[in-house]
């Protein structure tokens, strides 16, 4: 039986852990939190914090691990680089390659140099004629750290830097041009010869603009845009050498424009996988798997069943109680991440729980998502947190 190691234990990876264990793989989960869902339901969990490349590679020693596969957070995926670069493990990019896709500054420069549509990064003395900018750590997700200016002013500036500086390892920041239009995602499996299959995902953020929380498979996404965003992801693939696998982009649409946003080899979280198996009976996470097991992809997308991804997150920090919604609603599955009195900090940094429902058609979907982007689908029940306090 083959070992394979499993960089995370977030619900989102669930699926993951579930194909490995189910394909006949020996698989060991690693991760600091003990009360996450793999780590409390995985027959095999050890707590190391993995960011400690030294601890996990005398993990994959002692264990003479076959396999290493990096969960849904960019973290898991730069530690199995760094350790794959010293002994291979099929599937994962070089370091460099990992830096570049994953560290905003870093990406923004090799998106400017090989004309990859993506905003424009601005200087600190740019940024106050530059009109509306946007500062963000240059390594960070969920929105963690990030400022809209819309004018910025000097102390407002000044403000947000510190800001994106305090969420990012390396404290360092992006500051760049703010572009308006839709946000989309596009999840695409790249082989040898290029995308294999793909799918690009209609998101919102009803929260916080900044951390997705609401998202749907678009079946019949522009043929042009489609076929521009395709282009630019292939020529990424071609320069950077990439290996067979997953390449999960985040990108803002105005019309036929884009702007690639974020870029990144690792599962994207909030159970993304679920969303696109859900919808399309394409197994999202066993192919993602795949290469790191160095198997090649299995199945393609089938019928399209109109279903809308939620989480459900908060505003503001509140004691949480339970949901109560305000009109009929074709539940597919609802994970728990959260227990009635527990306390919830406000979004990005808390979450309830990811909510999977159906429609009947396109037209009942679109409805169901302004009802959710509305605040009019449910209500969270709870108290204020500083009350409790």
């Amino acid at each position: 039986m083959a070992v394979a190691i499993l960089l995370d234990t977030n619900a989102a990876s669930v699926p993951i852990y579930r194909y490995l264990v189910d394909s006949g793989h020996d698989v060991t989960v690693v991760g600091n939190k003990p009360d996450n869902a793999l780590a409390m339901s995985a027959d095999k969990y050890v707590k190391l914090d993995y960011s400690d490349i030294e601890a996990v590679t005398a993990l994959v020693e002692r264990l003479d691990a076959d396999f290493l596969i990096p969960g849904c957070n960019d973290l898991s995926y730069e530690t199995c680089a760094a350790i794959s670069a010293k002994r291979p493990f099929p599937g994962i990019d070089p370091v460099e390659t990992v830096r570049i896709l994953g560290n905003k500054q870093d990406f923004r420069r090799y998106a400017e140099a090989a004309a990859i549509p993506a905003p424009r990064r601005l200087a600190e003395s740019e940024a106050l004629a530059a009109g509306p900018v946007i500062v963000k750590p240059a390594e960070a997700f969920s929105g963690r750290g990030v400022t809209a200016l819309p004018a910025p002013s000097a102390g407002d500036l000044a403000a947000a830097i510190e800001h994106a500086k305090a969420f990012s390892r390396n404290g360092t920041c992006l500051i760049e041009a703010f572009v308006q239009g839709q946000l989309y995602s596009h999840s695409a499996f790249l082989g040898p010869d290029g995308i294999r299959t793909d799918f690009f995902v209609e998101e919102h953020g009803s929260v916080n603009p900044f951390a997705v929380d609401t998202s749907y498979v678009v079946p019949a996404f522009d043929p042009t845009l489609a076929s521009k965003v395709r282009a630019a992801i292939e020529k990424i693939a071609h320069d950077l050498q990439l290996t067979s696998g997953l390449i999960h982009t985040q990108f803002i649409a105005d019309g036929e424009r884009f702007w690639i946003i974020e870029i990144t080899r690792r599962c994207p979280g909030d159970l993304y996988s679920q969303l696109i198996a859900s919808s399309t009976g394409f197994n999202y996470a066993e192919n993602y798997a795949r290469p790191f097991l160095g198997e090649g992809f299995d199945g393609h997308a089938q019928s399209y069943r109109p279903i809308l991804r939620h989480t459900i997150s908060l505003r503001e920090p509140q004691v949480f109680e339970g949901l109560r919604f305000h009109r009929p609603i074709d539940i597919e599955m609802f994970v728990s991440l959260a227990l009635a009195g527990d306390c919830i900090a406000a979004s990005p940094f808390g979450r309830i729980g990811i909510l999977f429902a159906r429609a009947e058609d396109p037209g009942a979907l679109d409805a169901l998502m302004r009802a959710t982007l509305d605040g009019e689908l449910y209500s969270v029940l709870g108290a204020d947190r500083k009350a409790r306090a």
